[in-house]
């Protein structure tokens, strides 16, 4: 008796819930493939619109979750479970991992202020966090992740980013280099700004438009410094840089000019020492 009677307790339950289950099954399959669907279209929609590619990831993140939300809690109420206790057991639960996790919602609140304001985008070469300079691939939700030039990735919280302040170097089309070079006390100024100005002059990616000038900037303890700003397209700041760099100093050494180095004269009182 009390086998046909777990049998017979079985069989309700299985009639009871089983249509149910399949439902809540189907439902979560179905629920899943059109949210899959409602995202591409989402995608495409703001493509279309012009979007920033920066914004994209976050927005589709923040549409599927969402929606999968709503799809869970719809599910629940399926089993008869009630969905406002849940909905505030949630909130609750919320709560305490938003207390836990405080500084990640600071990071998660600075990727939004990033992804609203947008100080740079996707592709740009920037310093940022104090320090880090790189190229900019992705703005995450709560990281930034930059490609420095020797190939290292970078992941800067988005925190540190907006407690610091953000140079984008490549923000605008064109973009002033400043370079110095030192020459010593004894060479002549107007003959290393002419080798400057040439050099400038041969570079393929420095503008003619603003002019490029050489000053003198400081009288330093062991050269003049001189100081040169050429104007390229903000892709080309790298090239520009380095090819400014290599060739002025071939050119000071084919012509005479020195770059000196620290150096101290030591002086013994009474003469040489014995």
């Amino acid at each position: 008796m009390e086998s046909l009677f777990n049998i017979e307790v079985l069989s309700n339950l299985f009639t009871a819930y089983a249509p149910k289950a399949i439902g809540a099954i189907l439902t979560l399959i179905i629920g899943f493939w059109i949210i899959a669907k409602i995202v591409g279209l989402v995608d495409r929609s703001m493509k279309k619109k012009g979007v920033d590619e920066s914004v994209l990831p976050f927005l589709k993140s923040l549409v599927s979750v969402g929606l999968k939300v709503m799809l869970l809690l719809a599910v629940a109420g399926m089993f008869g479970i009630e969905t406002t206790s849940f909905v505030a057991i949630f909130g609750a639960l919320a709560f305490a991992v938003g207390m836990a996790l405080q500084g990640s919602l600071g990071h998660f609140a600075s990727g939004v202020l990033l992804l609203t304001f947008k100080p740079y985008k996707v592709g740009d070469l920037v310093d940022v966090g104090g320090g880090n300079i790189g190229t900019v691939e992705e703005i995450q939700v709560f990281n930034t992740v930059l490609a420095t030039l020797d190939n290292q990735r970078i992941i800067v919280p988005n925190g540190v980013v907006t407690s610091n302040v953000i140079t984008n170097i490549t923000g605008e089309k064109a973009v002033g280099i400043e370079l110095t070079f030192g020459i010593g006390y004894g060479d002549d100024i107007d003959i290393a700004r002419e080798i400057i100005l040439k050099i400038g002059k041969e570079c393929p990616y420095i503008l003619d438009d603003p002019a490029q000038e050489v000053v003198v900037a400081e009288l330093g303890d062991s050269s003049v410094n001189l100081v040169t700003r050429p104007f390229c397209n903000s892709e080309h700041y790298w090239q520009t840089r380095f090819y400014m760099q290599e060739h002025v100093k071939k050119a000071f050494d084919k012509e005479g000019v020195s770059i000196p180095f620290p150096q101290m004269d030591v002086h013994f009182p009474g003469g040489a020492m014995k």
